[in-house]
């Protein structure tokens, strides 16, 4: 069995378009191979902590990209079928709010927020405190063997 779990650059990052990931890893799949990748990966940050709450309004209501049913239903178009699923902990990639607030104000994230959000991140407390840290899941597709 040929497993490709691949590492793209800016791989801490959700795709834009998972289609044309998918389909690659399809087309050079063998017979009996799996090809293992993350899902709902935004999500997992966004689990009703403090910091949640206040983001959620700013994080943009595009769809999620990676969503299970999204990335699933592409993988059936080229003929791969689910194989199992796993979750890890992000260990040390719990938010801190004092970090968002400097990021935000920095306009790299929730822009749209701007100082009002700044603001009410720092008032949170345990500022320099990390948040739990976020669960990822994992999805396996296979191409069934010949």
């Amino acid at each position: 069995m040929n497993v490709l779990a691949p590492v793209l650059p800016g791989a801490d990052t959700v795709l834009d378009d998972a289609a044309p990931v998918i389909a690659e890893a399809a087309r050079v799949l063998r017979p009996g191979g799996v090809f293992v990748t993350t899902v709902d990966k935004a999500a997992a940050h966004l689990v009703g902590r403090d910091i949640c709450e206040l983001v959620a309004p700013h994080a943009g209501h595009r769809p999620p990209t990676d969503a299970t049913i999204r990335i699933t239903q592409l993988a059936a178009e080229h003929g791969l079928r689910p194989q199992g699923s796993a979750a890890f902990t992000g260990h040390g990639q719990g938010r801190v709010p004092a970090k968002v607030a400097r990021e935000v104000r920095a306009g790299r994230i929730y822009a749209k927020g701007g100082e009002d959000l700044a603001a009410r991140l720092e008032s949170l407390p345990d500022q320099e405190a990390p948040r739990p840290d976020p669960t990822y899941h994992v999805q396996a597709f296979g191409r069934p063997p010949r």
